[in-house]
């Protein structure tokens, strides 16, 4: 029980790697608190022990912080939520940027500022953002928007980390490759044909298939253990060897 006695909050954990490490972190041991937008995905937690949920929307900052008063202190933080746009700079549209960096980005800083004083308060914390290996990694065909919102995400992490380094704060990032979530499926699905978009995201995988969520969440519960105590300000990347 690497998790026991801590308690950890995590957004979008309504499906694919947000929910596979929310129940990853409570088989070992931590109480989780699932948030989502969507309390039908939510739903699916009822029974499961070392669970509670609660709907949030990461885009209001007030929801975040009437959220976090009724907590008990938190020990980790996993910063889950965002989005992926298709696209070139020449598609991109200023709507779709504003909306990406809000949700990849503004949503992970309102999170954090909404939980740090918790953590300082009780002697320290391990926040987990998600990032991308497709950011400061690396760059992919037609992720202008993601690629620098998750590269965002890259530098936020970072900057959390020096200024709190000293505190008992760790803050670190997970950077997955190409991950066979619902989210995945959803952009597939958008293609003319989404057979072929399916083997084109399989053949830019060096190991020749797509990670499933159960594969990421091992290295959530690393970051959120104390396994982890010496590790801060770090980009993990889990990506079947895009970065090779």
């Amino acid at each position: 029980m690497r998790l026991q006695g801590k308690t950890a909050l995590v957004t979008a954990a309504g499906q694919g790697i947000g929910h596979a490490s929310v129940l990853a972190m409570a088989a070992e041991g931590a109480q989780v608190i699932a948030t989502d937008i969507n309390p039908q995905l939510l739903a699916a937690y009822e029974g499961v022990a070392n669970v509670r949920t609660a709907v949030l929307n990461v885009l209001d900052k007030a929801a975040i912080h009437s959220l976090v008063v009724t907590l008990p202190p938190l020990n980790v933080l996993f910063n889950c939520a965002g989005v992926v746009h298709n696209g070139s700079i020449l598609q991109a549209t200023d709507d779709e940027w504003d909306f990406a960096f809000n949700l990849n980005v503004r949503a992970q800083y309102w999170m954090i500022q909404a939980v740090l004083p918790g953590m300082l308060a009780g002697g320290g914390g391990s926040i987990i953002n998600m990032a991308s290996v497709c950011s400061s990694l690396k760059g992919l065909p037609n992720r202008f928007i993601y690629g620098s919102s998750k590269a965002a995400v890259v530098g936020l992490t970072k900057a959390v980390a020096a200024d709190f380094v000293g505190k008992g704060i760790r803050c670190n990032a997970i950077a997955p490759g190409t991950v066979d979530t619902p989210s995945l499926q959803d952009r597939i699905n958008s293609y003319s044909d989404p057979v072929q978009a399916r083997k084109d995201f399989v053949a830019r995988q060096p190991m020749g298939r797509l990670a499933q969520a159960p594969e990421i969440a091992p290295i959530v519960v690393y970051l959120a253990s104390d396994e982890s105590v010496f590790a801060s300000g770090q980009l993990f990347a889990v990506d079947g060897g895009m970065t090779i």
